[in-house]
């Protein structure tokens, strides 16, 4: 296929999907020959079975794997290619947009943009992703298929266009019970508490640890989680110390014996912002969105002002 037809997209997607030419022909309601036809045109146009048969079973070559995961995404994108009108009305849109963000994010603003995008757009779904790896924020805002994604300015994203929304600070939990509620730590008992962190891969700890290193500060945490929300649980009642931003301690109900201390340390700020990937910059229908996300965050900031 010097031209690739992209009807064959729609194909494909049900033989990979399926991984048998009869539910796939009837899935995409053609004829079984003419299923298999487009299965040997997809074979020789990708150099590769695609499908290969074990026993009474279809299984997925190595690029079948690869390419069930793109088809997805192009066939989204190709949908809101031909959904895009020059005038945009989330009144009556039923379109769907796609935050990815992390738990933190989802807890501090997702509750108020919920609100706000309900009530202006009410026929429109909106779907929170929570993101993995610092090195797969970069991937999913890369990813056509998505509106964007919510993460620090520092989080390792670049080149890519961005809005910024709100600031943050980092404020330290502790029980009430703890050493640290009673008298500030000097710089060498700092290392020594027993840290809990969230989201810093110990080899990937490009944000806090990195900036602390540089100050000659060594922290090393006794424990990471994938989840800020989860901090608090791993502290109450303990003899450990975490380091959690200060609007999830108001977002979110915190257990009664722990306590909200400030950082004893420069652990930097926390200047959340909106990336997304440039194809939907003249898009009238994003435009509207990522103006709500701003709007809502610049809301959030001016209703709840980072005061200590």
């Amino acid at each position: 296929m010097a031209r690739p037809d992209l009807n064959l997209l729609v194909a494909l997607q049900a033989l990979l999907e399926e991984r048998h030419v009869s539910r796939a022909a009837e899935r995409i309601g053609v004829g079984q020959p003419a299923a298999s036809a487009m299965l040997a045109r997809l074979r020789r146009h990708f150099g590769d079975d695609l499908l290969v048969r074990e026993g009474n079973r279809y299984r997925l070559t190595p690029l079948g794997q690869q390419l069930q995961e793109q088809t997805g995404s192009v066939l989204q994108l190709s949908d809101r290619l031909f959904a895009t009108k020059s005038h945009f009305d989330p009144a009556t849109t039923e379109r769907e947009f796609t935050l990815h963000v992390s738990d933190y994010a989802m807890a501090v603003l997702g509750p108020r943009l919920l609100t706000a995008f309900q009530e202006r757009a009410p026929h429109a779904r909106l779907r929170f992703r929570q993101f993995g790896t610092p090195e797969a924020m970069h991937d999913e805002v890369g990813a056509t298929a998505t509106d964007g994604l919510i993460a620090p300015r520092d989080s390792g994203v670049s080149g890519l266009p961005s809005l910024a929304l709100f600031a943050d600070e980092w404020v330290v939990i502790a029980d009430r019970h703890h050493p640290l509620t009673r008298a500030a730590p000097g710089a060498d008992d700092i290392g020594g508490l027993r840290w809990v962190l969230g989201q810093f891969e110990p080899r990937e700890s490009r944000f806090m640890l990195h900036r602390l290193a540089e100050s000659g500060l060594q922290l090393k945490p006794e424990a990471v989680t994938d989840s800020f929300l989860a901090l608090p649980l791993y502290v109450a009642d303990t003899d450990r110390v975490a380091v959690i931003q200060r609007r999830l301690t108001r977002a979110v109900p915190l257990p009664p014996s722990l306590r909200v201390l400030p950082c004893p340390f420069d652990a930097g700020p926390i200047n959340e912002a909106l990336w997304w990937h440039p194809v939907h910059t003249h898009d009238t229908g994003h435009r509207w969105f990522r103006t709500l996300v701003h709007d809502t965050a610049r809301q959030l900031e001016a209703e709840e002002p980072l005061v200590g």
